[in-house]
This record gives C-alpha cells, structure tokens and sequence, in this order.
C-alpha cells in the first residue's frame, strides 16, 4: 500500500483562491476520477469562513468534499466517517489545539490508519507541522516555538518559510541550539510530496517558491531542493 502525504509550506485554496495549482495536484494523486475529499479544520477552531472557502473551490472540481468537525461531528463513528475518504485535507492554524483535539478524540490513530491504508493526507501550516515529529509554531502566543508532533514524517517542518519574516531565523536558531531535528523547511507556495516517508518530489504554484533541507553542522546548511513549478496548464499529477 503506497503511504502519501503532501506538506504545504503555504497557499492552496486558502491563501491562492485564484491559483488552483497544488489543490489540484493534491487531488491527482488520488486513483479515483471523482475522489472522495475530507477537509478537517481543526487548527482553526472549525472556523465557519474557511470551511465555507474550502467548499468553493471544491465544489468546483472533480471531487466529492466534506469536512470533519469536532465541535458539530458528523456522527459518532469518526473512524468509520474519515477511513471511507480517498483524500483527507488538515487546515492551518493552532497546531497545539490540533494536537491536542485530536488525541482527545482518537484522531491521532485513525489519521495513522487512513495513511497505512493508502488515503492521501495533506494539509497546509499546521496541516503541514502536524504530521512531521517536530515543527515551528506560533501556537503559544507572541514569538515561535518548536512542538512535538504525530512522527508520521522523520525530522521537523517549517512552513512560511519566505512568507513570515520570523520563520526562517527561528528554524535556523533551533536547530542549530539542538532544541529542534533538522528538518525540511517550504515557501509559501510550495509543497513536499511524500511516499512512504521519503521525498517523492516537490511542486509550487509560484515560480520562485522553494522547499529546503536545513541542518546543522558546523555551521546552519541551508540547502535548496529541486522544486516543480507546476504552471497554469492542466496538471496530471506527475512529476
């Protein structure tokens, strides 16, 4: 069973409303011609208006979307509710939140499940950070701290790497002090494909939007991966 989750450093539906690029991607990556697509807005409180942007734009594609709330669930048998999807989409916002919800609520295993089963995740910020063992987060209040996350995905994550002028100063602070794992760091824009748990490739809807390996030794190594930038044509889905 092929394990895929796709990490968006940044835009999609909720910050490109006008570029359909790397949600179609995300969609492509599905082998149903109509698939089934669960966004789960978590981190943002089930925030009516981004649901109601979720719907927008996917009503509009070749799919069939839904969305999970905690806070009005669906049914009583979540498990059931997401392992029936071919396509689960995490929103941005608290991470904490999320994770905490989320074990509350048996999620952190059904989630797990779905993915050993070969239904693509994805997600964007917090919907990145989550499924990574560690991320960045402005969680807790004013400034960034690193959070330990589900472990889906080996090392750390930061999102809005170029678009949040904190971001990257604090990724390289972190690891390079040993309070965060190197990790995998994504412009807005851009988003890493993950087979199993290795990098199958990586996308962007914008030109100059990159993904990067950053470590540390002896200095911070910021290395910059090869990134797909997808264009304005039809994409299949391959890279």
């Amino acid at each position: 069973m092929v394990r895929q989750i796709i990490t968006l450093g940044g835009g999609g539906f909720s910050m490109e409303p006008e570029n359909p690029l790397l949600d179609r991607y995300i969609l492509n990556q599905s082998d149903k011609p109509n698939p089934k697509i669960c966004f789960i807005p978590t981190a943002s409180g089930d925030s009516d208006q981004y649901i109601s942007k979720y719907y927008t734009f996917f009503d509009k594609e070749n799919c069939r979307p839904s969305h999970l709330s905690l806070f009005k669930p669906p049914t009583r048998d979540l498990e059931g509710f997401l392992l029936e999807k071919d396509i689960i989409y995490v929103g941005g916002g608290n991470t904490k939140n999320l994770l905490v919800l989320w074990k509350e609520w048996g999620l952190d295993a059904v989630l797990r499940k779905a993915w050993e089963q070969g239904i693509v995740l994805a997600g964007i910020s917090a919907g990145s950070i989550c499924w990574f063992e560690e991320g960045v987060t402005d969680s807790y209040g004013d400034g960034l701290e690193p959070i330990k996350c589900l472990g889906f995905l080996k090392g750390s994550n930061c999102p809005h790497y170029d678009g949040e002028t904190e971001r990257r100063p604090a990724y390289h602070r972190f690891i390079h002090s040993g309070v965060i794992q190197p990790g995998i760091a994504a412009d807005d824009g851009a988003a890493v494909h993950y087979i199993d748990q290795d990098i199958h490739g990586i996308i962007s809807s914008r030109p100059n939007a990159k993904a990067y390996k950053v470590y540390y030794e002896e200095k911070i190594n910021e290395i910059e991966l090869e990134t797909k930038f997808l264009g304005y044509s039809e994409m299949k889905g391959d890279l």
